[in-house]
């Protein structure tokens, strides 16, 4: 399981012209799904978001994590993330699970964050989306169940 977090000041989707998630500070992870991702996938994900300490204390330096920072979170399905573009032009989507398959851990992701007391908001999972976000840093973190990178 593969997700970019990113650092927001505000984010929304938007499916055929209707509002389907947004929040106010906090963080935006687009989230891509592997054919072998299991429940430890998720809850390693679910943990990395809740604890990184990326947000600004009073010296402006990043010590606090989403909850000290009172933030929200959007998390939006991206099979893309799962993309192999390491030969030809065309990336490969070989290892990313199919549509049913990679729902129920997007699902399980949301509702653990959900468990540690975060407001969760969603894209539409497997929706053309408009994704609109305000970065704040800019700060992008990159995280890999597999440690991979």
């Amino acid at each position: 399981m593969r997700a970019v977090v990113q650092r927001v000041s505000e984010a929304s989707v938007v499916v055929d012209g209707e509002a389907v998630g947004a929040i106010g500070p906090g963080l935006l992870v687009y989230l891509g799904v592997d054919r072998a991702d299991r429940d430890e996938d998720v809850q390693y994900i679910a943990e990395k978001v809740r604890h990184l300490r990326i947000f600004p204390d009073a010296d402006e330096k990043m010590n606090l994590d989403i909850s000290q920072a009172c933030g929200m979170v959007l998390v939006v399905s991206a099979f893309t993330l799962q993309a192999d573009a390491r030969k030809g032009r065309r990336p490969s989507f070989e290892g990313a699970a199919a549509g049913d398959a990679a729902r129920l851990p997007y699902e399980n992701l949301c509702e653990a964050l959900s468990r540690f007391g975060l407001t969760v908001e969603r894209g539409q999972f497997g929706a053309v989306m408009q994704v609109r976000s305000f970065n704040a840093g800019p700060v992008c973190i990159l995280l890999d169940s597999r440690r991979e990178f």
